[in-house]
C-alpha cells in the first residue's frame, strides 16, 4: 500500500464524535455510577449463605444478575460456598453452550497508532517498536496459514488506531481475509468468521463495517474507573476520551451490528470494581436495546518490550482472584460467550476452562505478519508484538488437551450464516435452544478438522469425543440424529461446510 501525507492531529480533532456520545446518555456520569458501585461492594461484604444460594439459583435459571447481587458473589470467602460457585459456573456454562469450546486465532495486522496507553507496546512514544501495516496480499498470505496449515474458521483481527488504517483499509483487509480458500488434505481451508477488536469508530464507519460482513465487533473499556482511565490513557489523544469509547457498543448497535463484545484489562484497578464495570455495562445494553454483549474477555495485563508499566501492575491480579472473576462473570451474565486468551499459561487455561469459558485462542503468534513469517521466537517478535504471550502451542496441542478433558471443539460459525446473532441468539441461549445446534454442528466441524488437520493422536482422542456426542445426540435429540448422521457420514466422504 502506497504511502500518503496526512494531517494526523487534524484526523484526531475530528474523530471523536460528541453528538454520538449524548444522544446515548442519561446523566452527565454515564451509566458507570462509580459511587454505586462503591457503596454496593461495601454493602455486599459479609453475605448471607442463603441470600447466595438464591442468587445462584437465578445465575442458573438463566437471568442476568443485578449489581447487588454480583457484589454479593464478590465478596463470598467461605472456600465451600466459592467451590459451589465454580461447580454452578461450569453447569450453567453446559445448559447454555453445551459440552463444546470453540477455537480462534488473533490475527495482528498493523501495529500504527496515534494512541500513547501507558500499558501498550502499541503505543506512540514506545520508539522500539516496528512498525508495519500488512498489505491485502500479505494479509491473503497470513489467512493461507491459519485456515490452510492450522485450521483454524475463526479470527479475532486487532488494528491500532491510525489514519492509515481506517474504515477502508479494515475493510479492504477483511475482505481480504474472506476471500482466501485453501485447499487441504480432503476439503478446502477457509475462514469463515471475522471477530474484529477495533478502535471505536463513529455510526456511519460502522454501518460500513457491518455491510462488509465482520463478526463481533470487540472494545474493551480496559478500565471502568475514570480517573484511572484518563491517568493511562494521556488527555489529548483519541482514547483520552473515556466517553467516546465508553459508548461505542451503543453506537456499534445502532448501526446494526448484531453482535458486540466488551472486556477489561485486569490489573489496571481493583478487580472487583472491574467486575461491576463489566455487568453494570451488560445491564445497560440490555436496558437500551434489549440485548447483551455476545462476549466478555478478561485479560490481565503481561509483560510488553519497552513498557515498563506492565512489570509490576499497581492493582496485580493473583491466579485465585482471577479465578473467582472469571466465576462470578459467568454467574452474572449467563448467557455472555467468555474468552479466555493465550495470555495465560497452559496450566492456568486447564484450571480456568472449567469456570464457563466457552472460547479460546491456540497457535497464536501477535507480531505483524507473524504467520506466514514463521517466527516463534518471542525475543525476536518482542518489539512487534503488543505484550508477551503466555502459552504458545499449537492448536492441535489445544485440541487434543480439550478432548482428553472430554470437550469437544467446535469450529462452527453456522449460527452467523443462519441468523441466529443478537437478539435472536440471545433469545435462544437463555432458553437452552442454541446448545442444540451447537452440539450438531460442533460435531460436525470437528470431524471435519480431524481429517484435514488433526496428528493422529489428537485424531484418536477426538474421535472418542465425537463418538460419546453423537450417543448424546441420537438419545436427546432422536428427530434430529437421523439428519446430524447422514451429515456426518457426508463430511467423512469429503464434503465440507454442512450445517444447522
Amino acid at each position: 500500500m502506497g504511502t500518503k501525507t496526512i494531517d494526523i492531529r487534524s484526523w484526531i480533532e475530528k474523530r471523536v464524535l460528541k453528538d454520538e456520545i449524548t444522544r446515548f446518555m442519561d446523566d452527565e456520569q454515564g451509566f458507570i455510577k462509580e459511587g454505586r458501585i462503591e457503596a454496593e461492594l461495601e454493602k455486599g461484604k459479609k453475605p448471607d449463605r442463603e441470600k447466595i444460594r438464591d442468587i445462584m439459583a437465578k445465575s442458573y435459571a438463566i437471568e442476568s444478575l443485578s449489581l447487588e447481587e454480583t457484589s454479593a458473589l464478590l465478596n463470598v470467602t467461605d472456600p465451600e460456598l466459592w467451590q459451589e460457585m465454580e461447580d454452578l459456573a461450569g453447569k450453567i456454562k453446559r445448559k447454555v453452550y453445551d459440552n463444546r469450546i470453540v477455537t480462534f486465532a488473533p490475527l495482528y495486522i498493523a501495529n500504527l497508532c496515534v494512541n500513547n496507553c501507558v500499558y501498550c507496546g502499541f503505543r506512540k512514544d514506545n520508539h522500539k517498536e516496528k512498525r508495519r501495516m500488512l498489505s491485502a496480499e500479505e494479509v491473503k498470505k497470513e489467512a493461507e496459514v491459519l485456515a490452510g496449515k492450522i485450521g483454524h474458521k475463526r479470527l479475532i483481527v486487532v488494528y491500532g488506531e491510525h489514519p492509515l488504517t481506517d474504515v477502508d483499509y479494515i475493510a479492504e483487509t477483511v475482505q481480504a481475509i474472506y476471500d482466501v480458500k485453501v485447499k487441504t488434505k480432503h476439503g478446502f481451508g477457509q475462514i469463515r468468521r471475522a471477530n474484529l477488536n477495533i478502535p471505536p469508530f463513529g455510526i456511519q464507519d460502522l454501518k460500513r463495517l457491518h455491510q462488509v460482513g465482520i463478526g463481533t465487533y470487540q472494545v474493551f473499556q480496559e478500565t471502568y474507573h475514570r480517573s484511572t482511565y484518563e491517568k493511562i490513557h494521556p488527555q489529548g489523544t483519541i482514547k483520552g476520551d473515556y466517553f467516546w469509547r465508553l459508548y461505542v457498543m451503543h453506537r456499534a448497535l445502532e448501526a446494526g451490528i448484531d453482535d458486540v463484545g466488551i472486556g477489561a484489562l485486569f490489573g489496571l484497578y481493583d478487580w472487583k470494581f472491574e467486575v461491576m464495570g463489566l455487568v453494570a455495562h451488560a445491564l445497560e445494553l440490555e436496558a437500551k436495546f434489549g440485548i447483551g454483549p455476545h462476549t466478555i474477555s478478561f485479560p490481565r495485563i503481561e509483560p510488553a518490550a519497552n513498557v515498563p508499566f506492565c512489570d509490576n501492575p499497581a492493582y496485580k491480579v493473583e491466579d485465585e482472584a482471577f479465578k473467582k472473576l472469571v466465576t462470578v462473570i459467568r454467574l452474572a451474565v449467563p448467557y455472555t460467550g467468555m474468552i479466555l486468551t493465550a495470555r495465560e499459561n497452559a496450566q492456568l487455561r486447564k484450571k480456568v476452562i472449567p469456570l464457563g469459558c466457552t472460547q479460546t485462542d491456540a497457535s497464536s503468534r501477535i507480531g505483524i505478519g507473524a504467520y506466514h513469517d514463521q517466527v516463534q521466537d518471542q525475543d525476536q517478535e518482542g518489539e512487534k508484538q503488543q505484550f508477551i504471550l503466555g502459552d504458545t502451542r499449537s492448536l492441535d496441542e489445544v485440541v487434543c488437551e480439550l478432548a482428553e478433558n472430554g470437550y469437544i471443539t467446535s469450529f462452527c460459525t453456522a449460527g452467523y450464516r443462519c441468523g441466529r446473532t443478537g437478539k435472536k441468539i440471545m433469545d435462544l441461549l437463555r432458553c437452552g435452544r442454541e446448545g442444540n445446534f451447537c452440539k450438531m454442528n460442533a460435531v460436525l466441524t470437528f470431524r471435519e478438522w480431524l481429517d484435514d488437520f488433526a496428528s493422529e493422536k489428537t485424531k484418536q482422542v477426538g474421535e472418542k469425543v465425537i463418538a460419546a456426542e453423537m450417543e448424546e445426540i441420537r438419545q436427546k435429540l432422536p428427530k434430529a440424529f437421523p439428519q446430524v448422521k447422514e451429515y456426518y457420514e457426508r463430511i467423512e466422504k469429503g464434503e465440507r461446510d454442512l450445517y444447522f
